[in-house]
Protein backbone atom coordinates (compact mmCIF):
# COMPACT_ATOMS: atom_id res chain seq x y z
CA UNK A 1 0.00 0.00 0.00
CA UNK A 2 1.44 3.57 -0.67
CA UNK A 3 1.86 5.95 1.65
CA UNK A 4 3.79 9.05 2.02
CA UNK A 5 7.37 7.72 2.96
CA UNK A 6 7.06 4.75 0.69
CA UNK A 7 6.58 7.71 -2.37
CA UNK A 8 9.33 9.40 -1.19
CA UNK A 9 11.57 6.26 -0.11
CA UNK A 10 10.95 5.06 -4.14
CA UNK A 11 11.83 8.37 -5.53
CA UNK A 12 15.06 8.34 -3.76
CA UNK A 13 15.53 4.77 -4.66
CA UNK A 14 15.47 5.52 -8.11
CA UNK A 15 18.18 8.09 -7.54
CA UNK A 16 20.27 5.44 -6.10
CA UNK A 17 19.99 7.37 -2.52
CA UNK A 18 19.05 5.69 0.58
CA UNK A 19 15.43 5.11 1.69
CA UNK A 20 13.81 6.93 4.55
CA UNK A 21 11.22 5.47 7.51
CA UNK A 22 10.12 8.37 8.84
CA UNK A 23 9.61 12.07 7.68
CA UNK A 24 11.08 12.63 11.51
CA UNK A 25 14.31 10.70 11.25
CA UNK A 26 17.57 12.38 11.78
CA UNK A 27 18.95 12.32 7.86
CA UNK A 28 19.36 15.20 4.74
CA UNK A 29 16.60 12.64 2.90
CA UNK A 30 13.94 12.77 5.63
CA UNK A 31 14.41 16.54 5.61
CA UNK A 32 14.02 17.31 2.03
CA UNK A 33 10.98 14.57 1.55
CA UNK A 34 8.71 16.33 4.66
CA UNK A 35 9.42 19.90 3.05
CA UNK A 36 8.79 19.18 -0.76
CA UNK A 37 5.97 15.93 -0.68
CA UNK A 38 3.40 18.16 0.54
CA UNK A 39 3.22 20.76 -1.80
CA UNK A 40 4.33 18.25 -4.69
CA UNK A 41 1.16 16.17 -3.15
CA UNK A 42 -1.55 19.34 -3.51
CA UNK A 43 -0.12 19.77 -6.79
CA UNK A 44 -0.65 17.13 -8.34
CA UNK A 45 -3.57 16.32 -6.66
CA UNK A 46 -4.94 19.88 -8.59
CA UNK A 47 -3.49 19.40 -12.01
CA UNK A 48 -6.29 16.85 -12.56
CA UNK A 49 -9.82 15.58 -11.25
CA UNK A 50 -8.93 12.41 -10.34
CA UNK A 51 -11.63 10.12 -8.68
CA UNK A 52 -10.30 9.25 -5.49
CA UNK A 53 -9.44 13.09 -5.03
CA UNK A 54 -13.18 14.55 -5.56
CA UNK A 55 -15.63 15.11 -3.30
CA UNK A 56 -19.54 16.35 -3.06
CA UNK A 57 -20.96 18.65 -0.34
CA UNK A 58 -23.65 21.00 0.32
CA UNK A 59 -22.48 24.16 2.06
CA UNK A 60 -25.17 25.77 4.40
CA UNK A 61 -24.78 29.81 4.59
CA UNK A 62 -22.91 31.37 7.28
CA UNK A 63 -25.65 33.70 9.44
CA UNK A 64 -23.78 37.19 8.08
CA UNK A 65 -24.39 38.26 4.34
CA UNK A 66 -21.72 40.06 2.03
CA UNK A 67 -21.45 43.44 2.13
CA UNK A 68 -22.65 43.72 -1.24
CA UNK A 69 -23.25 42.01 -4.45
CA UNK A 70 -24.43 38.96 -3.23
CA UNK A 71 -26.93 37.64 -0.47
CA UNK A 72 -25.01 34.75 1.07
CA UNK A 73 -21.65 33.43 1.89
CA UNK A 74 -20.73 29.83 2.66
CA UNK A 75 -17.80 28.45 4.03
CA UNK A 76 -15.11 26.23 1.71
CA UNK A 77 -14.87 22.99 3.00
CA UNK A 78 -10.41 23.26 5.05
CA UNK A 79 -9.35 20.16 2.28
CA UNK A 80 -10.40 22.40 -0.47
CA UNK A 81 -7.25 22.42 -3.80
CA UNK A 82 -9.81 23.39 -6.35
CA UNK A 83 -13.04 23.95 -7.41
CA UNK A 84 -14.55 21.85 -10.01
CA UNK A 85 -18.46 23.10 -9.53
CA UNK A 86 -20.67 25.16 -7.74
CA UNK A 87 -24.64 24.31 -8.35
CA UNK A 88 -26.06 21.72 -9.61
CA UNK A 89 -24.66 19.53 -12.85
CA UNK A 90 -27.31 22.00 -15.00
CA UNK A 91 -27.30 25.26 -13.20
CA UNK A 92 -26.23 28.08 -13.94
CA UNK A 93 -25.34 29.27 -10.48
CA UNK A 94 -23.47 32.83 -10.20
CA UNK A 95 -20.73 32.86 -7.76
CA UNK A 96 -17.24 34.38 -6.69
CA UNK A 97 -14.67 32.77 -4.62
CA UNK A 98 -13.12 35.14 -1.73
CA UNK A 99 -11.70 35.09 1.21
CA UNK A 100 -12.11 30.91 1.61
CA UNK A 101 -15.38 31.58 1.14
CA UNK A 102 -18.63 30.99 -1.61
CA UNK A 103 -20.50 34.33 -2.20
CA UNK A 104 -23.82 33.43 -3.88
CA UNK A 105 -27.83 34.02 -3.98
CA UNK A 106 -28.44 30.74 -3.58
CA UNK A 107 -29.41 29.66 -0.24
CA UNK A 108 -27.58 26.51 -0.21
CA UNK A 109 -24.56 25.72 -2.68
CA UNK A 110 -24.04 22.31 -4.00
CA UNK A 111 -19.96 22.01 -4.18
CA UNK A 112 -17.73 19.66 -6.48
CA UNK A 113 -14.14 19.94 -5.64
CA UNK A 114 -10.69 18.44 -5.47
CA UNK A 115 -9.77 17.58 -2.05
CA UNK A 116 -6.50 17.35 -0.03
CA UNK A 117 -6.45 13.57 0.11
CA UNK A 118 -3.73 12.64 2.18
CA UNK A 119 -4.89 8.91 2.32
CA UNK A 120 -2.59 7.72 -0.33
CA UNK A 121 -3.96 4.18 0.11
CA UNK A 122 -6.81 5.45 -1.30
CA UNK A 123 -4.13 6.25 -4.87
CA UNK A 124 -4.95 4.55 -7.46
CA UNK A 125 -1.88 3.10 -9.00
CA UNK A 126 -1.27 5.81 -11.55
CA UNK A 127 -1.55 8.75 -9.46
CA UNK A 128 0.81 6.68 -6.87
CA UNK A 129 3.69 6.42 -9.88
CA UNK A 130 2.99 10.10 -10.83
CA UNK A 131 4.06 11.18 -7.26
CA UNK A 132 6.73 9.39 -7.34
CA UNK A 133 7.90 10.37 -10.78
CA UNK A 134 7.34 14.46 -9.67
CA UNK A 135 9.20 13.37 -6.49
CA UNK A 136 11.97 12.07 -8.23
CA UNK A 137 12.04 15.17 -10.33
CA UNK A 138 11.91 17.72 -7.59
CA UNK A 139 14.75 15.41 -5.80
CA UNK A 140 17.13 15.07 -8.47
CA UNK A 141 19.27 18.66 -8.08
CA UNK A 142 19.08 17.73 -3.93
CA UNK A 143 20.48 14.68 -3.93
CA UNK A 144 22.32 14.07 -7.01
CA UNK A 145 23.86 17.37 -7.75
CA UNK A 146 23.02 16.81 -11.74
CA UNK A 147 21.06 19.92 -13.24
CA UNK A 148 20.39 17.51 -16.58
CA UNK A 149 19.02 14.58 -14.34
CA UNK A 150 16.47 16.73 -12.87
CA UNK A 151 15.47 18.61 -16.25
CA UNK A 152 14.93 14.59 -17.94
CA UNK A 153 13.11 13.53 -15.19
CA UNK A 154 10.83 16.67 -14.72
CA UNK A 155 10.36 16.23 -18.54
CA UNK A 156 9.27 12.57 -17.90
CA UNK A 157 6.92 13.27 -15.29
CA UNK A 158 5.17 16.00 -17.46
CA UNK A 159 4.63 12.98 -19.98
CA UNK A 160 3.67 10.61 -17.73
CA UNK A 161 1.13 13.35 -16.02
CA UNK A 162 -0.28 13.52 -19.99
CA UNK A 163 -0.77 9.63 -20.46
CA UNK A 164 -2.53 9.82 -16.84
CA UNK A 165 -4.90 12.71 -17.61
CA UNK A 166 -5.50 11.38 -21.62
Amino acid sequence: MASSVSICSNALLALGANPINSFDEASENARLCSNLYPTIRDDLLRKHPWNCAVKRVVLSPETTAPAFGFRYRFPLPGDVIRILSVGNEYDDVRYRIENGRVMANENVVYLRYIFRNEDESSWDAALVNLAEAFMTAKLAYAVTGSASLRDSLTQEAAFLLRQAKA
